[in-house]
């Protein structure tokens, strides 16, 4: 094959992404939890929460656009990261809870919501609950919306596999499953979760983590039109076409229980568009952020 003809994808790099940004990393108090935070641009405050078992980086690659819009906010969550890590199930309203307390921190009294995967579920659960504190709500891939048992025993399965006698490759496994093309995984982002996973007593905080896996965790937080309902924020739900979580027939069933929301579909992507289509994610986010009320 000519040279002409062979496509070869950018280098990815979380620090050739964050770098020449004006960021701040630190640790703050977020009611009594020590929580890692990530901090860049002014404006309206745009507060982004990651999925299960994730970290901060997850938006390594969204930090440099959306924080020419907006004080962009990106956290490690209750028990993730290089967050604090209590010995409690992190049920949704533990996070929501968590996720508040570290807008206290930061002194926002209101700001808009983004959260990918669990991060969707605890953003929505926040603006039904905290009406007051949720400008517009943006859900990205949410999953699992209808509690499919295989697809919860997957994220439980597979999340403890790559910590229990994690591995390089026990990692990349499990960071693979959340992208529709697999080339993306970098050896940089598997180090990085590696390390994360590794951090004494990890173990326990996944067991933690997934404990909305087990239905006598999740049942009284399911996806439900009675608290659905109740969310006044204007919503948009970011989908993909290739979300091993979840495809359009969930998304239609968020469009009937949350009263304002809109569709995007963001093609060729997997769990994590604001990785795999960057360019795509950034462009819904403001054209939806922006928009007129």
């Amino acid at each position: 094959m000519s040279p002409e003809l062979i496509e070869v994808q950018p280098h990815v790099s979380i620090w050739s992404d964050l770098s020449g940004i004006d960021l701040r990393q630190r640790m703050v108090q977020a009611g009594g939890v020590r929580t890692r935070v990530l901090e860049a641009g002014e404006g309206p405050g745009l507060v982004m929460v990651h999925g299960t078992g994730g970290h901060l980086e997850a938006y390594a690659r969204n930090v440099r656009e959306l924080s020419q819009h907006f004080r962009l906010v990106l956290y490690d969550m209750l028990g993730h990261g290089y967050t604090e890590k209590p010995d409690r199930p992190y049920t949704i309203d533990v996070l929501s809870a968590h996720l508040l307390d570290v807008m206290d921190a930061l002194g926002i009294a209101r700001a808009h919501l983004s959260g990918e995967s669990l991060g969707g579920w605890v953003a929505a659960w926040t603006a039904a609950h905290s009406p007051q504190r949720v400008d517009r709500l943006i859900l990205n891939t949410p999953g699992n919306i209808t509690n499919k048992p295989e697809v919860m025993a997957t994220v439980k399965s597979s999340s403890l596999q790559a910590v229990r006698g994690a591995s390089p490759e026990s990692v990349r496994k499990r960071v693979e499953w959340l992208f529709h093309d697999t080339t993306l995984v970098t050896d940089e982002l598997v180090r990085l979760r590696l390390a994360i996973y590794t951090q004494p007593g990890f173990e326990r905080a996944m067991e933690n983590i997934v404990a909305v896996q087990d239905w006598e965790y999740r049942a009284p937080f399911v996806w439900s039109p009675d608290w659905c309902g109740r969310i006044e924020a204007p919503t948009l739900l970011l989908w993909t076409d290739h979300d091993p979580t979840g495809g359009l027939d969930e998304a239609d069933l968020l469009e009937q229980w949350i009263p304002d929301t809109r569709l995007e579909v963001i093609e060729g992507a997997g769990h994590w568009p604001q990785w795999e289509k960057p360019t795509e994610f950034h462009l819904a986010h403001e054209r939806f952020l922006n928009a007129a009320v």
